[in-house]
């Protein structure tokens, strides 16, 4: 059976593949056997990827809504658009759960020419700017062109002291953080480089992914009893991490929802907040 990729290649359907992606989402055995003998009843030659994704998240959330959310996270990414500032955020929110300090949109002199940093991190005396390359779209890649010229910024500061954290400092490393793939000749240029790269899948052992899942540190637009109009306004109001949420519920009431829908979504955020 052939499917339909989102970049437009046509490939054989993996079911080790959608079952893998279904362990994942934290649902068991029995509810991921179940979706699997369905999805496979109704795939058809040439379905997209896409539509094969609705159908897993769709009856995972007549399951459980936290298995959904989970299952949803490279989607709910790619909501901390469209510019890419919430997800900025999110970026120093993951540093900050692994003990950095942080801060956000700086402008920096260099000793050519000003910089805008989207984030600066500091742990043991180590400071690190760190570039994000946000992308809407799920196909699209991060190339050797960033970490070229954002290796060429760093070079820039590094020469100068920076009022950053506690008086004058100087940054000492650079990260390029993105929501989804680099290509291998970005990873080439970057690790012959001395940057250090972090994506939905790289390093293999270490990624954005893995990382999410080890901290539980889901973005707010993982949420599936939320819509996207209520998301953005938590956004808005700071709220980036579902754990944000449990801690302060009254940011739902903040943003219009009854009591009965804040219940609902307080049960989700803390069953997605879990381990599993």
């Amino acid at each position: 059976m052939k499917i339909v990729k989102h970049s437009g290649d046509v490939v054989d359907f993996n079911p080790k593949k959608l079952r893998n992606s279904l362990v994942r989402s934290g649902a068991s055995e029995v509810v991921v056997q179940d979706i699997l003998t369905r999805i496979e009843k109704e795939i058809y030659d040439g379905m997209p990827t896409k539509q094969i994704y609705k159908l897993a998240f769709g009856y995972l959330k007549k399951a459980d809504n936290s298995h959904a959310a989970r299952y949803n996270l490279r989607q709910a990414l790619q909501l901390l658009g469209p510019a890419g500032f919430f997800f900025e955020k999110y970026v120093a929110r993951l540093f900050e759960a692994e003990k950095f300090d942080s801060r956000v949109n700086l402008i920096l002199q260099g000793k050519c020419v000003a910089h805008e940093v989207d984030v600066m991190v500091r742990k043991n005396n180590v400071i690190s700017m760190i570039e994000c390359k946000f992308h809407a779209g799920r196909d699209a890649t991060t190339d050797v062109k960033v970490p070229l010229y954002i290796f060429s910024r760093f070079n820039d500061l590094k020469e100068n002291q920076h009022l950053l954290f506690s008086g004058k400092e100087r940054i000492s490393s650079c990260w390029i953080v993105t929501n989804n793939r680099f290509t291998s000749d970005a990873i080439t240029f970057a690790t012959c480089s001395g940057m250090r790269l972090l994506s939905w899948d790289y390093p293999k052992d270490n990624n954005l992914r893995i990382r999410i899942d080890a901290k539980l540190l889901y973005p707010i637009t993982c949420l599936t009893t939320l819509s996207i109009a209520e998301k953005d306004k938590l956004l808005i109001l700071d709220v980036i991490l579902v754990k944000e949420v449990i801690n302060n519920s009254h940011c739902l009431e903040k943003i219009g929802l009854s009591p009965n829908r804040v219940k609902n979504v307080l049960k989700e955020a803390t069953m997605l907040c879990h381990s599993y």
